[in-house]
């Protein structure tokens, strides 16, 4: 075989190998693509070999992928011809090659913003499959990478639905802590410092972000974590989680929670703002159901709950102590 034959057949081998790296990454891989595969690579020793080289330099190539595509964003240079990166290398370059064909197809992954305005609900399908439905007032950032996702979470409150991918874990980030997933259903609440994660399907692992103290802690379904950022005390309970995650249909459960907190949740969900001027009154505990429909129409079963009464001010609703009425 001449040496021009020689390289054409190693040339066309490297390219069905790299082919085939990315073709197994497809979520749509049938059975017929498995067979084929295996079929192509029982055909020839060479065949193996050239797969597990191009694997080996996808794999490299994922790790560094960010800064690689940043750099070639910044050069604007016109990608050189596929064919090009093959001819004249020696065997380590012919490898790296199989990995470089990808390039001008891989991007810098993108960072997306997603918020949601007082008493506005909002769901979120991401390209894997998972599905974001945010409570109102939140705000959080999600990027997509090619070994693993994340969701920064400034504030707010989230149920998160993860696709499973045992390649790619799932990460949010709220404050100090880190909630991370495979696949699971899960609910994760930040405000003013206190985060809460609750766990309605799979298992969920919250650990200290890093240089956070503290310890993790591994939560099972109608398992709740509470924790004040800045602070290494964690409590753990249990809970029913669909109570927890009910607010997306518009209900909301209180157990033994101060007015002051039920109050808050209620100003994220309606532009006329309460207040509460009694602190002896706003650290009141409530256990009750809210529906949260018309903001008048929950005042008053609020008070249902705890006796107060709610006076009209230029700034919003004050919320007071009713002791004529005796309840």
């Amino acid at each position: 075989m001449s040496d021009l034959r020689r390289h054409a057949d190693e040339d066309s081998r490297r390219e069905a190998a790299a082919d085939w790296v990315v073709r197994l990454q497809a979520a749509e891989l049938g059975e017929a693509d498995l067979l084929a595969f295996d079929a192509w690579l029982q055909a020839s020793e060479a065949n193996a070999r050239a797969y597990d080289d191009a694997l080996s330099v996808w794999i490299a190539y994922g790790r560094e992928a960010d800064r690689v595509a940043e750099g070639l964003a910044s050069r604007r240079a016109r990608p050189p011809h596929r064919r090009q990166l093959w001819f004249g290398a020696g065997a380590a370059a012919a490898a790296a090659a199989g990995a470089l064909v990808f390039l001008p197809q891989i991007q810098s992954p993108k960072t997306e913003v997603y918020a949601t305005g007082l008493g506005q609900h909002r769901a979120v399908t991401l390209a894997d499959g998972s599905t974001l439905t945010m409570n109102a007032a939140t705000r959080l950032s999600v990027t997509l990478r090619r070994d693993r996702r994340e969701v920064t979470l400034d504030q707010g409150e989230v149920i998160f639905d993860v696709a499973h991918d045992s390649r790619r874990p799932f990460e949010v980030v709220a404050g100090d802590r880190t909630v991370r997933v495979v696949g699971t259903q899960f609910d994760v609440r930040r405000h003013d410092g206190e985060l809460s994660v609750t766990v309605a399907r799979g298992a969920v692992e919250v650990r200290p972000t890093e240089g956070a103290s503290g310890r993790a802690y591994r939560l099972r379904p109608d398992q709740r974590l509470e924790h004040r950022e800045g602070s290494p005390d964690v409590r753990v309970a249990a809970v029913d989680a669909q109570e927890v995650l009910g607010w997306r249909s518009g209900r909301v459960v209180y157990r033994e929670q101060p007015l002051s907190e039920v109050v808050a949740d209620l100003n994220r969900q309606f532009p006329s703002q309460i207040r509460i001027e009694d602190p002896a009154l706003a650290a009141t505990p409530i256990s009750g159901v809210l529906v949260l429909d018309d903001q008048d129409a929950v005042i008053d079963r609020l008070a249902l709950l705890v006796p107060i009464r709610a006076v009209r001010s230029d700034a919003g609703l004050v919320l007071q102590r009713d002791g004529a009425t005796g309840r």
